[in-house]
């Protein structure tokens, strides 16, 4: 009897097991990202193994958030932000970036015969994770008789394969001697509802633009350099306020390397803007870097 109520109190008096007091904290990923603060109800993900349009057929396996899709050259989606107030569907990113890395697809075909095809580009956050994915919409004709200057529409894909952003591009001359029939690109976001306009204005020298909402009030300018010239440095293009007197973004083709200039026409875009700018502001600047990679580095090499 004593040796059992001595086990019992012995039982009692042990050590127990300690919580987990770390449990349950976990960080919310990408939660480090510059402007982005931490929320009690995470963003609302994407099931996995979803499959976007264009993509291959699902097979045994299942896409996680921020991972790479397959034979997507390992590179990772950014995760789908939660649903804003008043902002076009699939614009939630852009709420979310200060920076935008616009990455032109190398075309084998185009590379060793020449023929044009149609320019595919990834656009990517400051991390390397992909936003959106764009594709130009043209037939042969028009891409190899009319070449650079050529209309065009451009799609702009997010990762769920939904149209967010479509760009159009009528056909007009960039020429000084015809100032009444300059560059003009339409921005829609979602397709079908206009948020803006980049407007080219007659300069005899620099290329200028305005960057118009979808009533065509100007809202920002952009200037770029007397030769816009890549040659072993970026070409950068000022971003600033109507008045001229403040700059408040840039947009830069960066230079990519000899090889790559000199047997490529793919090119590499850089676009910078103020975290707090207008959603579909940040869309048009977006837009007006697709029309100056067409209008000064869309060369047949």
């Amino acid at each position: 009897m004593q040796e059992n109520l001595l086990g019992d109190m012995e039982m009692k008096g042990g050590n127990q097991p300690n919580p987990n007091l770390g449990y349950g904290n976990t960080e919310f990923p990408n939660a480090d990202y510059p402007g982005y603060t931490p929320q009690q109800n995470p963003y609302g993900y994407p099931s996995a193994g979803y499959q976007p349009a264009g993509y291959p057929p699902p097979g045994p396996y299942q896409v996680q958030p921020g991972q790479a899709m397959p034979n997507q050259s390992g590179a990772a989606w950014m995760p789908l932000p939660a649903a804003i107030p008043n902002c076009p569907p699939g614009l939630e990113y852009l709420s979310q970036i200060d920076q935008i890395l616009v990455h032109q697809q190398v075309e084998l075909l185009e590379v060793l015969t020449g023929f044009e095809t149609n320019n595919k580009y990834e656009i990517k956050n400051s991390m390397g994770q992909r936003v959106y994915f764009a594709a130009e919409e043209n037939d042969c004709c028009t891409r190899n008789y009319c070449g650079p200057s050529r209309p065009f529409i451009m799609t702009i894909v997010d990762n769920t394969g939904r149209e967010v952003i479509k760009l159009h591009r009528p056909c007009r001359c960039s020429a000084c001697c015809f100032p009444c029939c300059l560059q003009k690109l339409e921005v829609q976001a979602p397709p079908g509802t206009v948020v803006g306009y980049i407007v080219q204005n007659w300069h005899p020298c620099l290329p200028k633009f305005t960057i118009q909402d979808e009533r065509g009030q100007g809202v920002l300018k952009i200037r770029g350099p007397c030769i816009p010239c890549s040659c072993c440095a970026d070409v950068n293009f000022e971003v600033k306020s109507m008045d001229e007197s403040a700059v408040v973004g840039m947009i830069s083709k960066q230079w990519t390397g000899s090889v790559k200039e000199i047997f490529t026409d793919s090119d590499n875009f850089g676009i910078q803007f103020p975290m707090d700018l207008d959603i579909k502001t940040k869309a048009v600047m977006l837009g007006a870097c697709f029309l100056i990679d067409f209008m000064f580095f869309e060369t047949k090499n």
